[in-house]
Order: C-alpha cells, then structure tokens, then sequence
C-alpha cells in the first residue's frame, strides 16, 4: 500500500484510562528519590511489535481485564504527581490509571517494517509529557495499534521520573504474567533509600553529567529549539566481530567489547562531523552490574559516567577512545544527587543529552515480555527529551535471530545525513 506524503497511516484512536481492578496502594505516597527528580524531564518509548497470535481472539474487554489485574500488583506508575510544602514532587498512589489509546493502522506490520523513515516507530508510542497540569497527567501510557494483517504493536511511554530503562522492561513483563494469571507475591515497588546525605557536600558547580535549564515549573517538558532527527542501523554478530578486529588489529591480549566498539566509532565520527567543534566529554550510561534492586522500580541501579580528554578525539585511535570509556569514566551519580539536593529550588536538568551520551542496553529484557506464547518479533527503544548533544542507545534483536545489536543514534538534524554517510562509507555501518 503506498500513502501520500501528508497522509497519516494512523486512524480510528480511542483513549481510556485504565487503572486497578480494586483498590491497591489507594492513599499511600511514594517518595522521589534525588536521582528520580535529576531524571524527570526524560522519557523512556518503547514499541513492541507482536504478530497476530499474540492477541488474535481478544476483545479490548479481554485485554483490559488484563490490564486491571495486572495494575493492582503495579501500581505506583497508576499514582500522579503531587508537590509537598516544600514545592518537592512525591507520588500520590491513588489508582487514577495508565491511559490507554486503541488505534489502527493501514498497513501490514511486515509493510510498516520495512518503512525507511526511522520515525515511524514515534507514530505508535504515546507522546504526551507531564504537564502542565501536573495533578492530572499519567505517569506511564500505552498505545495499542492494529495492523491489517492482525499483528498489533504495543506501544509504551514511561516518565523517567519512575525508573530507568531496565525498571520499565521489568513493569512491563508483569503484564505477560498477567495473561496467565501469574502475578508477584508482593506489588512491584520503587526505591525510596534515598542518600541519607553522609559525606555529601554541597557542590561548587554542577557535575559535567548535566544540564541546568527551567526553571519550568510544572511542565516537564524539554525547552530545545534544535531540531533532532533519528537514525537506527542493526549489526550483526559477525559484523561486531569485525569492528572489534579493526579497532584491535594485532593487538590480541586488548579487547574492547561491543558495547564500547560502536561508542568509539560514533564518537570520533561525531567529533568529524561537527568540524573542529571538540566533542571532549561524553557521558556513558550503563547498567551497575553490582545493583541489587530486584522487583524495584528504581533510578539509581544505572552508572551515569563521565569520560573526558583533552587529546583531539579526530585524531585519537578508536583504541584509545575505547580503553577511555572503558577505564576512564567518573561516575557522577553522587554529584547529581548533591546537585539536586543541595538547591532548594529543585532545578531541572537534562541528564541524556547534556553531553553526547551513550546508554548500553545490549542486555535489557525487553524480549521477555511474553503474550500468550508470543514474543516481539521485533522492539524498538527510544528516550525523548534529550539534550542537542545528543543521544546513542545499543539495545538488542531477537535472541533467535543471533546476539546482533540496534544502533540508534539521535543528533541535531543538520548532523545526521553526513554521520550516515561517514559511518556507511568507512565503517559499512548502516
């Protein structure tokens, strides 16, 4: 099917609020931890593609009886946003929902799959932020689209606010649980071991991982007039292997992983794009592989790291700038937590995108939502709201389809067509 340019494959939209099938953490508040508001004006996308067994014979009242169940053992990101005396935001746990849109889409999912425009995937996600009636916006919304061919794809929108990405991948793959009838033996919960402030100080200036902009009050949104434009590429395993072999040539003994490969090919790629502008810090977001929150929703189980150098990154070898992210970053969770806290105007900052910042998501679970036997054939992630340094996620395919990995790389449009073109011409990334 071919569509006209101003044409919208998306039609027939619905929206409802769904909330707890009876009442749950009615009355009870959840405090934000000082990592939680420094995250609050990111949000997290994620679109799972399904095809059509997945839900084939379900009615929307099947699907939201789902949706009931399983909000009442998840039920914090049901809560709103209120303020204390302080003006400091908390989570009032009132079971008010999740919003839920029902759509449909003119093309088969295989037709919509093969669309080149990487901002297709933004047309199945909700895109509403918190704000500016801040009592009243959900926390968290999803889209169910229906393909023609019966595949459906659900799509997720997440404040940051609540967690990191791994939180979100957990909260949704209850809802697979749900479908039969599994649920845990206690309700998912967030983190509220907030640094009870021993030896924290109050900083002299900000930590290089953030950006100071508002102050915006109760509408989280991001004020950025630079236009930002998206581009995803998958590698495959062998393909991985082979940058990893360029990059170490004969020096055997010296691995970098794949992780730390494709950040070093972007970021001197970036650094040539931008024309002697030095790109000398970015910031790596990575999963604390020593982090014991389980069953908790949280924003502290994520490194936030600096990495900075004063050598040309032009011309450092990707070598080099591979041992720097790997050796070299500063974690700065400690500083922005002092930031936030040490300010009684609870400023807002940007976190991704305050500098280029590379986020490592190679081992999400995001394949591990499970409807009824069913797995996405495919997952999309994305974070909105960025900073105009912008941002490069690696998250994963299919586990049957080998251990490849999804690039996608978001930069100020007037960037991105020469970055394309750069990392297919010397690095066959594309």
């Amino acid at each position: 099917m071919v569509l006209s340019k101003d044409e919208s494959p998306i039609y027939d939209i619905r929206i409802s609020t769904i909330g707890p099938g009876y009442v749950s953490g009615q009355g009870a508040v959840q405090e934000l931890t000082d990592m939680d508001l420094a995250m609050k004006l990111h949000y997290l996308k994620t679109v799972y593609y399904f095809r059509s067994p997945a839900f084939e014979g379900l009615t929307i009242i099947n699907i939201k009886e789902t949706l009931f169940n399983w909000t009442a053992h998840a039920y914090i990101p049901c809560g709103r946003l209120r303020r204390a005396d302080s003006g400091r935001p908390y989570i009032k746990c009132n079971d008010c929902g999740i919003r839920l849109i029902e759509a449909r889409c003119k093309l088969s999912l295989d037709e919509w799959l093969e669309l080149k425009n990487d901002s297709k995937h933004k047309l199945l996600v909700p895109n509403q932020v918190l704000g500016p009636e801040l009592l009243f916006s959900p926390l968290a919304l999803m889209q169910l689209t229906k393909f023609t061919c019966g595949a459906t794809s659900v799509g997720v929108s997440w404040a940051h606010v609540l967690g990191d990405a791994f939180s979100k991948a957990c909260f949704m793959n209850l809802w697979g649980q749900a479908f039969r009838r599994q649920y845990p033996a206690q309700p998912l919960c967030m983190d509220h071991s907030n640094d009870d402030g021993h030896n924290m100080k109050s900083p002299l200036k900000d930590p290089l991982s953030i950006k100071r902009v508002g102050p915006l009050g109760d509408h989280w949104a991001t004020p950025n007039d630079t236009k930002l434009e998206t581009y995803s590429f998958y590698m495959s395993s062998p393909e991985i292997t082979r940058l990893q072999s360029k990059i170490c040539g004969d020096k055997d003994h010296q691995q970098i992983p794949a992780f730390e490969s494709i950040c070093s090919v972007v970021w001197k790629c970036v650094a040539k794009v931008k024309h002697g502008s030095e790109v000398s810090i970015v910031t790596i977001c990575t999963r604390d592989s020593k982090s014991t929150f389980e069953r908790i929703i949280t924003n502290r189980a994520q490194l936030i790291k600096v990495v900075k150098t004063d050598t040309s990154i032009e011309e450092s070898s990707l070598m080099e700038l591979g041992l720097l992210i790997m050796n070299q970053g500063v974690d700065q969770r400690r500083n922005i937590e002092e930031a936030m806290r040490y300010n009684s105007e609870f400023p807002d900052f940007l976190v991704y995108g305050a500098n280029l910042t590379f986020v490592d998501l190679h081992d999400i679970p995001v394949y591990d939502l499970d409807i009824r036997g069913n797995t996405s054939v495919y997952v999309d992630c994305a974070i909105d709201n960025v900073g105009d340094e912008g941002v490069v996620l690696v998250f994963p395919t299919r586990k049957d389809t080998g251990s490849g990995l999804t690039v996608s790389i978001t930069l100020p449009q007037n960037h991105i067509s020469e970055l394309k073109s750069m990392l297919k011409k010397e690095w066959s990334m594309y």
